[in-house]
């Protein structure tokens, strides 16, 4: 297994970040079962790539999104559905970048330093969200096209993996 993620140094453009991080992602995650195991490696590679602010996972346990594994700063504990972007984006099943959080209706601030946030549901074979993946950004705006397709992929990939 391997111990670190290594993206060549030349490498600029977002889209060949993504692409030369997510095989070992999957290499990590290959042979693993374990939910949690699963995921904090995920956040780790993510966090030791990207450098964001927060990154991490709340799964759904009964009922209401429970802090998962993460990088960063202490986070929230427990949100409920609909609260938030974490329990909005459960609730709606489907991805939120968020360019401004001050300005999204009912924001948790869980730290006065996330200035814009993306968050993507993990589903399994019925459609049921399971957890969710959250990436919070220091910059306003941060999160691109490029970034949200990529992040879904990933996700797409963990939850085929982790629920299938």
């Amino acid at each position: 297994m391997a111990e670190s993620i290594s993206i060549p140094e030349n490498t600029r453009q977002p889209l060949l970040v993504f692409e030369a991080l997510i095989p070992q992602l999957e290499a990590l995650w290959m042979g693993e079962t374990d939910e949690i195991a699963c995921m904090a490696n995920t956040a780790a590679a993510l966090h030791a790539v990207f450098g964001h602010h927060w990154i991490g996972f709340y799964r759904v346990v009964d009922n209401e999104l429970v802090l998962g594994p993460f990088q960063g700063p202490i986070a929230c504990t427990r949100i409920r559905q609909g609260k938030g972007v974490c329990g909005t984006a459960w609730q709606r099943k489907e991805t939120l970048v968020v360019d401004d959080v001050d300005a999204f209706p009912g924001h948790i601030a869980c730290s006065s330093l996330s200035k814009s946030e993306i968050v993507i549901p993990l589903s399994d074979t019925t459609g049921q969200v399971k957890a969710v993946l959250d990436i919070d950004s220091a910059e306003l705006a941060r999160f691109t096209a490029v970034d949200k397709e990529q992040l879904e992929r990933i996700c797409y990939l963990l939850q085929r993996h982790l629920y299938p």
